[in-house]
């Protein structure tokens, strides 16, 4: 949610390219008028603007035939506020009254009549509170979206549309028998935010945040005043919030903060806990996957919100599995055999894509693949369905990265080496998905936040072509489906003054209607059951099903990661040493005694 004036060159990442390249996809997306942000539970914004218009439309011919025909103040009044409350536009009591096509004093009259039946509502613009700006309630949303199914529904009925079994199974799913299901959009807060300066938020720069870029000005008018954003890639991210939290007073009022460092920061005191701020429960912590409220957790406290509960699955290429006869791997064998199948470079077709490029990158995709193998990079008590990650107050913490089952997870990750494109050893996060959404690459291990490469993008080879699985497992392994992602979380050095306003914006931002918004206009990542199974949402993408699923067979899991604050060193050097595994400067076995030697040391300097 970046202001406008800020240039693209502010989003710092090592794949800046990349993400100009998803802003653009996500804006012909929106353009393309797939995206969804308005209230009907079957209804798109661009929907319901065609329904405003047609409607602005209808009434002017109406009147040019019948000179009697006399307006309709109430629906005038509705369809201009909520074609403004969908483009982001303030709206006066001057301006709505001007709409309503009465004389002033009727329309006046009206719109008290909509104040008292609570389907508009009233915003202080000023302190002296005298200057308001009108916003349409959750009522009328509602009741809009739903009206302006049933005009879409008789337009197709009685106007040449789909008739019979079809246009009745669109209405019946999409229409009034899912109405009560379905989240309705964010709504303004009764009092606009005091944050002198505007709202500051720290992010990461990827798809998801980029959404929230594109909706800024849609959450201005939320919460009532201006949203600054900065975006960096993942170990810039990082540093700049160890930066930030040396200043005397905090830069941002909001960061993002990826999963496995909760640990480090709360045991650095960089964050707040969030039940220091307000009632958590205003959260509704149950609605959240397991995985990913359990992850923002340390020594019993929460310390940040779930903006992205994202695991890293395999995508497949479906029709090209199907052309060869090949069943979805569920093994770590099976991947291998289908990608010795389906790997072809003499066509610039390749097996496998991943995460082995040196350093943080293909740190995190060997310890998911430790975990694939049923090898945590501590020594975790063992608990139903993997490991116990919850380690705060653990002093007896040690690397097992040297063991054989890592071995065995080593040996995978070579072995994927004569499947995988030939500049597998530079790829990472967004290099890996980029050959996988060109048609060039059968499966890529990737994180659900990066399919909207390919998923919003019709051009796309993989577009409507790929399935989605956990992580396949090893011999000794089970399914897993590693939770990553990123919170949002309020540093400890926000002066007392900004705190209360900041966590209301925080609850905004992650609440349901917010994260459904984010899902309807480009994000592929729903940390809540809820947003999972809302049928506007299960529309768009089968990702949402594929990871509800998951979640209920309890294989999404944030252990392979765990969050002691030594996490991100122990990821870098395990990056480093299976970097040089994988170009043959040291066997496996040496790369592991390495990468113990090193984690142990790094765990020994920073135990306090």
């Amino acid at each position: 949610m970046r202001e406008s004036k800020t240039p693209k060159s502010d989003i710092s990442t090592r794949g800046g390219r990349d993400a100009v390249r998803m802003q653009d996809i996500q804006k012909d997306y929106l353009a393309s008028g797939k995206a969804s942000s308005g209230p009907g539970p079957d209804t798109d914004s661009a929907e319901l603007l065609r329904v405003i218009s047609f409607l602005e439309a209808f009434s002017g011919e109406m009147e040019a035939a019948l000179e009697v025909t006399a307006a309709n103040p109430h629906m005038n009044m509705a369809a201009f506020l909520i074609r403004n409350h969908l483009e982001g536009r303030t709206v006066t009591p001057s301006a709505l009254v001007a709409s309503a096509g009465v004389p002033y004093a009727t329309a006046r009259r009206k719109l008290e009549e909509m104040l008292n039946a609570g389907l508009i509502e009233q915003r202080p613009r000023t302190k002296s509170g005298k200057s308001f700006s009108l916003h349409p309630g959750v009522e009328l949303l509602a009741s809009w979206g739903q009206f302006s199914d049933r005009v879409l529904r008789l337009a197709r009925e009685q106007l040449g549309g789909p008739a019979g079994p079809e246009a009745g199974r669109d209405y019946y799913f999409g229409g009034s028998y899912m109405a009560g299901k379905s989240i309705q959009p964010p709504k303004v807060l009764p009092e606009p935010l005091t944050l002198p300066g505007g709202l500051r938020i720290l992010v990461h720069g990827d798809p998801t945040f980029m959404v929230m870029e594109n909706l800024k000005r849609q959450f201005e008018q939320v919460i009532g005043t201006k949203i600054n954003q900065r975006a960096f890639s993942i170990d810039r991210l990082h540093e700049e919030a160890l930066r930030n939290a040396d200043r005397r007073i905090s830069r941002y009022d909001i960061i993002a903060v990826d999963l496995p460092w909760i640990g480090e920061f709360a045991e650095k005191g960089l964050l707040l806990p969030l039940n220091d701020l307000f009632d958590v429960n205003r959260l509704d912590p149950g609605d959240f996957h397991t995985a990913g409220w359990k992850a923002t957790h340390w020594g019993g406290k929460p310390y940040g919100v779930p903006s992205q509960t994202t695991p890293e699955l395999l995508f497949y290429r479906k029709d090209w599995f199907a052309e060869a006869g090949l069943e979805p791997p569920a093994t770590t064998s099976a991947v291998l055999e289908a990608a010795r199948v389906l790997h072809d470079p003499a066509h610039g077709r390749y097996g496998v894509a991943w995460n082995a490029a040196r350093g943080t990158a293909l740190g995190h995709q060997f310890m998911m693949a430790c975990a694939d193998f049923g090898q945590p990079v501590l020594n975790l008590d063992p608990i139903a369905g993997g490991y116990d990650a919850d380690v705060a107050g653990r002093r007896d913490l040690v690397p097992t990265i040297d063991t054989p089952r890592a071995l065995e997870a080593a040996e995978y990750l070579k072995a994927l080496l004569e499947f995988s494109p030939p500049d597998i050893l530079s790829m990472s996060w967004y290099e890996r998905i980029r050959p996988y959404a060109a048609g060039k690459i059968a499966m890529a291990y990737g994180y659900t936040l990066l399919a909207p490469y390919f998923e919003l993008d019709p051009s796309s080879p993989a577009h409507s072509q790929t399935g989605y699985l956990p992580h396949p497992a090893g011999p000794h392994g089970q399914a897993v489906a590693p939770v990553g992602g990123y919170v949002l979380a309020i540093p400890s050095n926000l002066p007392e003054d900004r705190r209360a306003a900041t966590a209301e914006a925080l609850i905004a931002f992650t609440s349901p209607e917010a994260q459904k918004l984010y899902i309807q206009n480009g994000s592929r990542t729903a940390p809540r059951y809820s947003v999972g199974a809302d049928p506007d949402v299960r529309r768009l993408s089968t990702i949402f099903e594929a990871v509800d699923a998951m979640s209920w067979r309890d294989e999404l899991q944030f252990w392979p990661r765990p969050p002691v604050p030594q996490i991100s060193e122990i990821i870098h050097i395990c990056g480093q040493e299976m970097h040089d595994m994988l170009r043959g400067i040291v066997s496996p076995r040496e790369a592991l005694r390495n990468a113990q030697s090193r984690a142990e040391t790094a765990m020994r300097q920073n135990t306090t």
